[in-house]
């Protein structure tokens, strides 16, 4: 008769989760204010109250460095078994040079390790997530890293400035003490152009309503579907919703097309109170679910890139989970920690205003 194989040398998922957030908040009013925009009006249409704005000394590198961190305090590995780190972003500090690197510098997982800096507009650190799954699953590493981050711009006025945030979380996936175990994913892409910034553009330029159909509700119904058929479950079976946020409508309307109620969602709507987070956006949302979901709940998680594509995930949260929570600060502490700016002081932090 054949031995029980020990799963945790076969199934991938995730083994320790950390936020960053920046302090800083500027508020939908305060912006609004100074584009002579009714405030409370904005505020409700998009359903975002502030926004998170990094302070002058930080970056998507010095955010990804917290957010791994704080990853690594749950994981509890040594980062010299990290095999492969890869920043998904949209807000890379270099135009030519990686700031994979330097993270992986930064936390000592050099140099015995792959590295690379990813881009696909806000899901690229999703993307991030299935590197890293396939070259563990394949034993080609021990640990990966995936790490989505932004310090997102919007042009002065412009309707983005009233949601474009930063911050960021980092996952270690692999083998091993897993406190979330992957059934599957999936992926839907096309070349469906809602948004775009040209090489040495400092704003990104985007399509309006065009956004919403046939971009961000094709690929993310699509993608969700495609990944319940493949793994044979229905909306009913899904306890916990992580959407990518561009606002605060947009996941709430896909997850009730999806047949998803909203408290199933609740939790992960973060881009409330700290704007769309771009790359890190879907990613931290799967992270506060983490922080309070139980033991044998499936979380969705699904992201979306204008450009387009979304990627579909779902994990079943282990015992594990209860071992590690609490080592490292959760969502909220950094959702509540803040300090909130006037426009004049937001647009210095964000170097809106150009001296030559």
């Amino acid at each position: 008769m054949e031995q029980n194989k020990d799963t945790s040398l076969t199934k991938v998922g995730i083994l320790g989760y950390g936020v960053y957030i920046p302090k800083y908040r500027i508020s939908v009013n305060e912006i609004a204010n100074t584009w002579s925009d009714d405030g409370p009006l904005m505020s409700k249409s998009i359903n975002v109250t502030e926004k998170a704005v990094p302070a002058l000394d930080e970056d998507t590198i010095t955010i990804s460095v917290m957010a791994v961190r704080n990853s690594l305090l749950r994981a509890n590995i040594s980062p010299v078994d990290i095999g492969a780190i890869y920043v998904g972003s949209e807000s890379h500090p270099y135009a030519v040079k990686p700031s994979a690197v330097t993270v992986a510098e930064a936390i000592g997982a050099t140099p015995v390790m792959t590295a690379s800096d990813l881009e696909f507009a806000c899901k690229a650190g999703t993307a991030g997530m299935q590197m890293c799954f396939g070259l563990a699953k394949s034993d080609e590493i021990k640990y990966g890293i995936a790490i989505g981050t932004d310090t997102a711009q919007g042009r002065p006025g412009d309707q983005l400035e009233y949601t474009a945030g930063a911050g960021g979380c980092a996952f270690v996936l692999g083998k091993g003490k897993l406190i979330a175990e992957l059934e599957g994913m999936y992926s839907y892409t096309s070349d469906t152009p809602d948004f775009w910034r040209r090489e040495g553009a400092t704003y990104p330029s985007h399509a309006g309503r065009f956004t919403g159909e046939p971009s961000y509700f094709k690929h993310t119904l699509s993608a969700a579907q495609g990944l319940m058929q493949k793994i044979g479950i229905k909306a009913s079976d899904v306890d916990r919703l992580s959407l990518h946020q561009p606002n605060g409508r947009f996941p709430i309307s896909a997850a009730k097309k999806l047949g998803i109620p909203y408290e199933k969602l609740e939790d992960a709507l973060c881009v409330v109170k700290v704007g769309n987070t771009y790359s890190a956006a879907s990613m931290i949302g799967l992270a506060r679910h983490l922080d309070k979901a139980k033991p044998g709940e499936r979380i969705m998680c699904v992201s979306y890139g204008s450009g387009a594509g979304s990627d579909a995930f779902s994990f079943v949260v282990t015992d594990e989970i209860e071992e590690v929570r609490n080592n490292a600060p959760d969502t909220d502490y950094y959702i509540n920690k803040k300090e909130m700016l006037n426009y004049a002081i937001y647009a210095k932090h964000r170097r809106k205003i150009k001296m030559d």
